[in-house]
C-alpha cells in the first residue's frame, strides 16, 4: 500500500494586519518589510481564538475534500509550536471536536518542518495497516510574537492546513519523505523562556524570553544551503531531476530564501508557489496552506509531481516527493 493525499483544507483568521498596521507599532516601513521579506499582509487570531480553533476548521475542510468521515479516521497528527496548553496535546482536542472516536492523537513539534515531519509519519502507519491518517499544521504564532521586536513581528502570521493521508494501491502518492536536524543550531530560531529549562518567572516576562528569537543573517545561509540539499537529496533518492518537477511548494518563511534556493535548483518562478506576501510565516501551517491553494488553483493536477521543502526551529529540514 502507499499513501496518497486524499484532500487537503486550510484556514485563516478573519483579522489581516498588514504592513501599514505595523508601521503605527514599530519603526518600520511597508517598503522595508516587503523588500527585505516579501510579505505584505498576514492574518491574526482574535482574542480567545486558538490553535485548535484554527485546526478544526482545516481539519472539516480537509475531510470533506477527502470524502472521509471523522469516524473513519485511525490516526490524528498536529504540528504545531503554539498548542493551546502545555498539555494535554491539542490532538486531542481536535480529535474530541472533530469526532473521531476511534483516532489515536498526538502533537508533533518540529517548528516550521511539523507538517513534513507529520508527513512522513502518517506515510509510516499507513505502511503498517492504518486506513486513514489526518495531519494538520497549525499555529497562532501571534501569542509568541514580542510586537516590539521589529526584526520578528514584521515575519509571522497565523493559520491552520489539513491534509487527509489514505491508503492506496496505484502508483501515485507520497515516493518518500527525508527528514534531518542539527541541535547544535538549536540557538538560531529559540523561544528562550517558559519551558522546564527557564520556567514562566518575573524576569522572564520582563526580559520578553516568552517570545521568538531568532539570528537572521545565520539562519539565512543554513536555511538556503540545507533546502537546496535537501531537495537534490530527494530527488536523487527518486532517480529524477529538477527538471521533471511540476511544482516545488516550500516553506513559506522570506522571499530571499526561496528566491535563492529556487535559483540554485534552477527551477523558475512559475514552478514555485509562493503565497508568503498574504500570509507571512505561518510555520508548520505554512506548507499545507501553500498546498491547499495550489491545488485550487489548479497548478498541482492528478499525475503532477510536488516536491515539498521545509526548514525551521530545531534546526529541522526536511522534503517530501509526492506524484499527485
Amino acid at each position: 500500500m502507499r499513501a496518497c493525499i486524499a484532500g487537503m483544507g486550510s484556514y485563516v483568521p478573519v483579522k489581516v494586519l498588514t504592513n501599514t498596521d505595523l508601521e503605527g507599532m514599530v519603526a518600520t516601513s511597508d517598503e522595508w518589510i516587503v523588500e527585505r521579506t516579501g510579505i505584505r499582509e498576514r492574518h491574526v487570531a482574535s482574542p480567545g481564538e486558538a490553535c485548535s480553533d484554527l485546526a478544526v476548521q482545516a481539519a472539516e475542510r480537509a475531510l470533506a475534500a477527502a470524502r472521509v468521515s471523522a469516524a473513519e479516521l485511525d490516526m490524528i497528527l498536529l504540528a504545531t509550536c503554539t498548542g493551546d496548553y502545555p498539555l494535554p496535546a491539542t490532538a486531542c482536542l481536535i480529535q474530541h471536536r472533530l469526532g473521531a472516536a476511534k483516532a489515536a492523537a498526538c502533537d508533533v513539534s518540529a517548528a516550521c518542518c511539523g507538517f513534513v515531519y507529520a508527513l512522513s509519519l502518517a506515510d509510516a502507519y499507513i505502511k503498517t495497516g492504518m486506513r486513514h491518517v489526518l495531519i494538520i499544521g497549525s499555529e497562532v504564532m501571534s501569542g509568541i510574537t514580542d510586537w516590539t521586536d521589529r526584526n520578528t513581528c514584521i515575519l509571522f502570521g497565523d493559520g491552520a492546513g489539513a491534509a487527509v493521508i489514505s491508503a492506496s494501491d496505484n502508483d501515485r502518492g507520497i515516493l518518500s519523505t527525508h527528514l534531518r536536524s542539527d541541535g547544535s543550531l538549536c540557538e538560531l530560531i529559540t523561544v528562550p523562556g517558559g519551558g522546564s529549562r527557564l520556567p514562566l518567572s518575573e524576569k522572564v516576562v520582563a526580559e520578553r524570553m516568552q517570545y521568538i528569537k531568532m539570528k537572521g543573517n545565520e539562519t539565512f545561509k543554513v536555511a538556503v544551503r540545507t533546502l537546496e540539499e535537501v531537495a537534490r537529496e530527494t530527488l536523487a533518492a527518486n532517480h529524477l531531476g529538477v527538471e521533471d518537477l511540476d511544482l516545488y511548494v516550500p516553506h513559506q518563511a522570506n522571499i530571499r530564501i526561496l528566491k535563492a534556493v529556487a535559483s540554485r535548483l534552477g527551477l523558475p518562478p512559475e514552478k514555485v508557489m509562493l503565497n508568503l506576501d498574504r500570509y507571512g510565516n505561518t510555520s508548520a501551517a505554512s506548507i499545507p496552506i501553500a498546498l491547499d491553494e495550489a491545488v485550487r488553483q489548479g497548478r498541482i493536477k492528478e499525475g503532477s509531481l510536488v516536491l515539498l521543502g521545509a526548514f525551521g526551529a530545531g534546526l529541522t529540514w526536511a522534503s517530501a516527493l509526492i506524484r499527485w
